[in-house]
């Protein structure tokens, strides 16, 4: 190991605890501009299957070797904690600091390299067709082939030469490098519109173990689609959220690895097929906004891409597929009521990633904070509130590090809408809503409605009244009806021959049972709201 720091070369002393090192330098590092260059040897062997992080695939025509989180990595400093010095425990990726990344991956002349950043030297590891294929790639909304199924592993896709080749990447403003290597690649590419006049080459690495059959669309698709599938997330999250896609390539690679992501390339499991490939390779790429440009501290705090990952998931699998936004109601609906109703997950959303018993991990990283956040757009503050504020976070928020309160405020902040409730009742707590019609009476041509908010967690209520004469109106009550008392009645005019709670179907209530009133049949009425 080697520093050089202030026109000074020397060897420094160093403390490893266990996967940890600490550094000692002669004299600090300064503040603003200050900066110095370590140098250091290292090995790292290959696993068969890494956590599903990396591993070999063993493809007939040769073996997909996947490489991440294969180098030393430097801790964040920040703001809030200084040296986030927190060892890697498998649950709640690293927390990674941006940078430029120059790489050189040396491999035999056989094996074809995918990797994060833009090749510097194709003219010395293609072959001019394969050039000419790639370049063709670049304006083309059709995948283009640049190494066919009759090709991969042929010596025609190499170039004149005998021993290894060299591949040179580079990368700007990301937090990682990772690569992918293997003679057995068939390898297909496009274009996708990322909305600032910058198309990226979207990019698919695969064996032939990958094709499936079928449209795109179908259930059996294979990789023969992934780049399709490529190009949809990266033009919808660009489009769909103002968000161009900052960098050059998107690349997925079909291995060992079921799912993962890092700057630029993903890895997805070869064996995926239809509407489980689509949706590994639109929630991998969904990565690419959270936490590849927001940076957060998925160390300590999953959700934060997870979540808000899964959440921006929802409208483009809805996009691809042409698909009804109540599916996603209801699903969320569904498992978060599960969720409460069970008690299975007996700790709140931002609980530490690894103090989160691993059965729970979905629930408290993936489903139910992405489900806060779909009832906060469709139910709380609607679409174009909500849409401006979460754009702004993202805006305010790249390539630097939030904290979940950074979030929290910066949605209150452009919405102008105070949700302390919200925040603590669905990330703070484990708290459930259970809303619920208490009495109903009517008195000639008014109605009365008392609604009771039951459990920890109030929401604003949405009512249908429905009236003797055929006609219904609608009424909402603000959750700040309930700050004071966890009951309210409203009048509303017309004698009311049904009540219902809820009609529309958004809240994971854990008793629906009385969520519906109808005349002559009192609270518990046969058909309410489900």
């Amino acid at each position: 190991m080697r520093i050089e720091h202030g026109g000074q070369s020397y060897e420094p002393e160093y403390l490893i605890d266990g996967t940890i090192m600490r550094v000692s330098l002669d004299e600090a590092l300064g503040a603003e501009d200050g900066s110095l260059s370590l140098s250091m040897d290292f090995a790292f062997q290959i696993p068969e299957y890494g956590a599903d992080r990396m591993g070999q695939f063993d493809a007939a025509a040769g073996t997909v070797f996947q490489l991440a989180q294969w180098y030393p990595r430097m801790f964040v400093f920040d703001d809030v904690n200084g040296w986030n010095v927190m060892p890697y425990l498998g649950q709640g990726e690293y927390y990674l600091e941006y940078g430029t990344f120059d790489v050189n991956v040396t491999v035999p002349r056989e094996m074809i390299v995918a990797a994060t950043g833009t090749l510097e030297n194709p003219g010395e590891v293609l072959t001019a067709e394969q050039r000419q294929r790639l370049d063709e790639a670049r304006t083309s909304d059709d995948p283009v082939t640049i190494i066919g199924r009759g090709e991969a592993g042929e010596a025609g896709t190499r170039p004149d030469g005998s021993g290894p080749l060299t591949w040179q990447f580079h990368a700007e403003e990301v937090r990682d490098f990772s690569w992918a290597a293997s003679e057995s690649f068939i390898w297909d590419a496009a274009r996708a519109e990322t909305g600032d006049g910058n198309p990226a080459l979207v990019q698919s690495f695969y064996p032939e173990e990958g094709i499936g059959s079928g449209p795109a669309k179908g259930r059996n698709a294979g990789w023969e689609h992934s780049t399709e599938y490529v190009q949809h997330s990266i033009e919808h999250y660009s489009e769909r959220w103002d968000a161009p896609y900052p960098y050059p390539t998107a690349t997925n690679v079909a291995g060992i690895v079921a799912g993962m992501e890092y700057p630029m390339i993903a890895f997805c499991s070869v064996e995926s097929r239809g509407p489980s490939l689509f949706g590994v390779t639109d929630h991998e790429f969904g990565h690419e906004w959270f936490p590849m440009v927001v940076g957060s501290d998925e160390r300590r705090h999953a959700w934060m891409d997870e979540g808000i990952n899964t959440f921006i998931n929802q409208y483009s699998t809805l996009a691809y597929y042409d698909q009804s936004p109540a599916q996603v109601r209801q699903s969320f609906r569904a498992a978060v009521r599960e969720g409460a109703i069970d008690r299975a997950a007996d700790r709140p959303i931002l609980t530490y990633s690894d103090r989160i018993p691993y059965d729970q991990l979905g629930f408290l990283a993936y489903n139910k904070p992405a489900a806060g956040l779909f009832l906060l757009r469709e139910y709380v503050l609607g679409a174009e509130r909500f849409d401006a504020a979460f754009q702004s976070y993202y805006d305010r928020w790249a390539y630097r590090h939030p904290q979940p309160a950074d979030f929290f405020r910066t949605i209150e902040d452009v919405t102008g809408e105070d949700l302390d409730w919200f925040w603590r009742g669905w990330f703070f707590s484990n708290d459930r809503i259970d809303q619920a019609l208490t009495n109903v009476s009517t008195s000639g041509d008014t109605t009365r409605v008392q609604v009771a908010q039951q459990a920890g967690l109030p929401m604003p209520v949405e009512l249908r009244i429905e009236r003797d004469d055929g006609s219904a109106a609608t009424r909402r009550l603000p959750v700040e009806a309930f700050f004071s008392e966890d009951t309210y009645t409203a009048v509303v005019p017309g004698d009311a021959e049904r009540v219902v709670i809820d009609p529309r179907g958004y809240l994971p209530d854990v008793d629906m049972d009385d969520n519906a009133w109808s005349d002559g049949a009192g609270i518990r009425a046969p058909g309410g709201s489900q």
